[in-house]
């Protein structure tokens, strides 16, 4: 039974960790958020001390280690920002880190991470769960088994959709978030080159405070995609079903399956990292490169070949911002 402690409890993607804490067999030992709205506690580890103070839960920590106690993981859920210092923190407390995504939010930070798991002798591990999903496993498997030389045209269209209150949040604050392309994309631009190669061309076509559209050229495929948090640019289809997330890839004319399969991934990632066969940082670089690019790039409007959704009327801020 491995030790670990949480910070960020109380945010959005926690629940997951906790599930996997438990349904790895392991324990939870310490848990700290801002926030004390950590009911979910209950359902998974009630004797876990908790604190809203940084500080207190250092000193917790740093007390039990004192003690000759291990505390073997720390996982990190807080806002995006935060991930960089609170993994160097959990590193240079003598544990190994389990971190959501996006790892960190500028490829520099990567350099810094490495150097403080050089001196500390414990690893960072991210959570890259798609890697992990049946079919987007069974799809790298196609493709790497396939024509080698052949070239690849792949639509991503996710839409994730999102209220008023994400813009007073940190996740509105491209600073704190990176914006669209890191806070809901990430993932699925991990997955792109995960499966189709090394970036070779990129290009942004829109990038406003809800959507983000552009062109990927990979070693082996052409992409275009587009990243939403708006519910007005969900196709008919899911609005019929009342649906408010679509995910959808497509490949030539074939769409690849993967709407559910979701639910026990993160379970599935600890599992992995508990073996030794977490991602590390050199996996998480391509993508964490890729989003910083798109977040940077001046978008080039509606040239060349970029995705259909691409074209929709950009409606303004809510707030005016």
């Amino acid at each position: 039974m491995k030790n670990f402690a949480i910070i960020g409890v109380g945010g959005y993607v926690a629940p997951r960790h906790l599930k996997a804490i438990h349904e790895t067999g392991n324990n939870l030992i310490a848990a700290y958020d801002t926030s004390d709205s950590v009911g979910v506690l209950d359902s998974y580890f009630p004797a876990t001390s908790f604190f809203t103070e940084m500080e207190l839960f250092d000193r917790h920590c740093t007390k039990a280690k004192n003690r000759g106690e291990r505390l073997d993981y720390v996982s990190i859920c807080t806002p995006n920002y935060l991930h960089d210092a609170h993994t160097r923190y959990a590193l240079r407390l003598g544990s190994d880190v389990i971190c959501e995504k996006p790892l960190v939010l500028n490829p520099w930070n990567l350099d810094g991470l490495q150097q403080v798991e050089e001196q500390t002798g414990h690893t960072v591990n991210n959570i890259l769960q798609l890697r992990l999903h049946p079919s987007i496993v069974a799809l790298k498997e196609k493709i790497d088994n396939g024509p080698q030389d052949k070239i690849y045209d792949v639509d991503l269209t996710y839409i994730t959709s999102r209220g008023y209150w994400y813009y007073t949040s940190w996740k509105g604050d491209t600073r704190k978030s990176g914006g669209i392309a890191t806070n809901i994309g990430v993932h699925f631009l991990d997955m792109l080159l995960y499966i189709f190669g090394a970036l070779e061309q990129s290009t942004v076509h829109v990038a406003t405070h809800d959507r983000v559209a552009g062109f990927l050229r990979l070693k082996r495929a052409r992409v275009r995609y587009f990243l939403s948090i708006n519910a007005h640019t969900l196709p008919e289809s899911a609005v019929s079903q009342g649906l408010r997330t679509y995910r959808s890839v497509t490949i030539g004319d074939k769409e690849v399956e993967f709407s559910g399969g979701f639910t026990d991934l993160h379970t599935e990632s600890y599992r992995r990292i508990l073996d030794g066969r977490g991602f590390r940082i050199a996996d998480a670089r391509p993508c964490i490169e890729l989003a910083y690019e798109i977040r940077n790039a001046r978008p080039a409007g509606l040239t060349g070949d970029y995705h259909p959704l691409a074209a929709l009327e950009t409606e303004p801020h809510p707030f005016g911002w």
